[in-house]
Parts: C-alpha cells; structure tokens; sequence
C-alpha cells in the first residue's frame, strides 16, 4: 500500500522496508508499522467508509495490506450494544459492551489473523503458524483452512478443551506444548528462525497487531463517530490495548473526528496472571513475568511483550489496570450474562469484574460513555461455568412436580 512507509523501532524509532521482520537489528526493540498520514487524509472519508464492506475491512486505508478475499471471513464490524441494565447494577451512567464474539471463529483473534496473513500471501508464505492461548489457534487453523495454505498451530496442552476442538477441526497441524504460553512462544521464535513460516504474531508482529485498531474505528463509527470517555480492555500481551488506543489517534490524525482523543485506557487482568497490573500498582516500568495460575486461560501470558507499552497508554490517558480473582471472573461472566444476554470467555469475565471493580473504587466515572470489550464468546471456556450453572430444577414430567418445585410468586405474571 502506498501510504504504507515502512516499520520503525518503538524504541530507538529506526525504520526499515517493509518487510516480514519484528524486531530492531540495533537496539532488539519491537517494530511498528508506520503511515503517510496526510496521503490517507487527502482520500479518507466518513462517506468512503460507509460505502465500504460491512467488516473490519471498510478500514483498509488505515491498514497496512489490502484486503485479500480468500482471507477474509467477514471479520470485524461487530455490535456495539448500549448496556443499560449492566449500567444500572454497576452505577454507571452510560456503558456499551462492543461484542466481539460473533466473529467468525468467535473472537477478536479474527481481525488480526486476516491481517497477518493477507500480509502473509503478500509476501509469498505458503504455511500459516501462531503461538496461542487458544483464540488465535482458532483463528488461524480457519483463515489458513480458507485460504488454502497450511497450517502449524501451537498451544499449550493444558489448553481449554473446547479451543482445542475448535482448532483441530479445521484439518492443519495442531501441535501441544507441556509448558505454558510462554513455553511456547520460545518454540515458535525459534521456528520462525528455523522455516519459513508466516508466524502471525512472531515475524508478522508489526502487520498482526495493526488488526486490533479497527476495534477502535468500529466504536466511533457506531456511537455516531464520537469518541467514548473511558474503555476497558483486557490484557494478555498488551497489545490489544496499545492498538485500540492508537486507532482513536489515528481518527484524529486523518480528519475523521475534529477533537484530538482524550480516551482514558483502562486494563483488565486475572489476579493468577497480572504482571502488567502489578508493575502499574507498584508504579513501575518493568514488567516481572509470572508463572499463570488462572482459569483465563486466554490472558494466561506471564511475559507479556507489550506490558510496558500498555502501562504506558494507560497512564499517559489517565486511565487504571486493576486485577481479579477467578471466583470474581465467573460472576463477572454471569453479570454480563445475566443483564445483557451476551455470553463472554472467561477473559470477557475478566472485562466485566474489572469494570465493576474500577466503577466501585470511583476510578470509572458515572457521567463517563464507558465501552468495555468483549473479546470471545462463552462457549469456549464452558469448563469455568460448568460447576456454577446447572438446571433451576430437575422434576418429574407432572404439572404437580413443576408447581411443588416453584414458589407461586414466581409464576405470576
């Protein structure tokens, strides 16, 4: 793309050629993919978007490859749903939850997985690979399944059961790691030097993480193209957070919203995994990987790569990273289940007891147009819910079963 003008190190800010490579030669720093903002702004507009697909790819001019059909499951463009029951039981004035899963293979993971890999052909890869928490292996087994390209995904064997179903049906290689997801991002380092794999979130890095931007397009879209007071984001890697901020900039940037952003950013961490919200508590910069020990699985990442840049964001937008606990997580899950219908992962769980939590301490404000994203659907992480939700009664096939089962207030209209 034209507006593309390479990758820069997000640390020492030297550039290169666009080119499938993740991390500076000088300084080892992550990479980023950079823009011609003023040439994006000369063609851009609210009308073009409008004319666009219904996904994330009505975005295209703020995305580093174009849209590539034979990888695009219709990704993206997502509800925004106005919460106001959840509002009403957290004492908030104005909540939206965007719903991100019913994407294609029921997570956000699908935006940045048609990214990477329509990069991926770009650059002329044949074979599709991650290391993932589950959601990513989905996505990825899928988009490569689609596209005709061979797959190697790879997980932790301790992996939710249903993720790893939801990944082997797709037909490519799924490969089980006895270690955690950090165990297995050191594998696929090393096999992204080894083969010539298009690793999504290794070697496409820079192009992957620019995906989870169009999460933040989608919310001014929706709300009328105005921007939100506050989000709550989870945190895994981190870099879902980073991108959602950076994609409200970038509305600014190229005259899409007249009023520069002044978001506040808010993480969300299970306590069994919280190097990021611990480093912010304490007020450091330096995040000290954890071994995971939580039933959110999908955030299960002790050594996040962009845990310093996430607590970044956050503070600079004056916005929190709080923590919960597994027991918290589940009845986040049933809250957000209870009031709204919509039925989160366990890191949807995480969201939403963050979210109460922040609202409670009075680090969320009541006037605030707060969104909190929902990054995967419930059914992936049945085995959290399934020793809290059972049948409200089990009964005989009798009318007088049914009413000695239930008090008759309940029965009235």
């Amino acid at each position: 793309m034209a507006s593309v003008h390479g990758v820069r190190c997000r640390e020492c800010g030297r550039e290169y050629d666009v080119a499938p490579i993740y991390t500076c030669e000088w300084c080892f720093g992550p990479l980023e993919v950079t823009y011609d903002y003023d040439e994006i702004r000369s063609t851009i507009s609210r009308e073009r978007i409008a004319a666009g697909p219904l996904s994330m790819w009505r975005y295209q001019d703020l995305l580093p490859v174009d849209r590539n059909p034979a990888l695009d499951l219709g990704a993206g463009f997502t509800p925004l749903v106005r919460a106001d029951r959840l509002a009403a039981e957290l004492g908030l004035g104005e909540v939206w939850i965007k719903n991100d899963t019913v994407n294609p293979t029921n997570s956000f993971k699908d935006r940045v997985t048609s990214t990477a890999l329509a990069k991926a052909v770009e650059f002329g890869f044949t074979t599709a690979a991650c290391a993932s928490t589950g959601n990513l292996a989905n996505s990825v087994a899928a988009h490569a399944a689609h596209a005709g390209l061979r797959s190697f995904v790879f997980i932790p064997a301790n992996l939710e059961q249903g993720k790893i179903v939801t990944t082997a049906v797709y037909g490519g290689n799924v490969v089980a790691i006895d270690g955690n997801y950090d165990d297995v991002n050191r594998l696929c380092a090393e096999l992204a030097g080894t083969y010539r794999w298009a690793f999504v979130n290794v070697n496409l890095r820079p192009f992957y993480a620019e995906g989870s931007k169009t999460l933040a397009f989608e919310t001014v879209e929706q709300l009328g193209w105005q921007l939100p007071d506050h989000v709550v984001v989870p945190i895994a890697s981190g870099s879902l957070l980073t991108k959602i901020r950076k994609g409200f900039g970038e509305l600014h940037k190229v005259g899409l919203i007249d009023e520069e952003p002044h978001v506040r950013v808010s993480g969300a961490q299970a306590d069994g995994c919280s190097p990021v919200a611990t480093a912010f508590a304490s007020g450091s910069d330096t995040i000290k990987p954890v071994k995971p020990d939580t039933i959110a699985k999908s955030l299960a990442i002790g050594n996040p790569a962009d845990g310093y840049f996430a607590i970044d964001a956050v503070r600079q937008s004056g916005g929190s990273i709080g923590s919960v606990s597994d027991d918290e997580v589940v009845e986040g899950i049933k809250l957000l289940a209870r009031t709204e219908g919509i039925f989160g992962e366990t890191a949807g769980g995480v969201t939403i007891a963050t979210l109460r939590k922040l609202a409670q301490e009075g680090v969320i404000h009541r006037d605030e147009r707060v969104v909190a994203y929902i990054t995967g659907h419930g059914l992936k992480t049945i085995e959290a819910m399934a020793p809290t939700v059972r049948p409200t009664a089990v009964i005989p096939a009798t009318l007088d079963a049914f009413h000695d089962a239930f008090d008759p207030s309940l029965l009235e209209d």
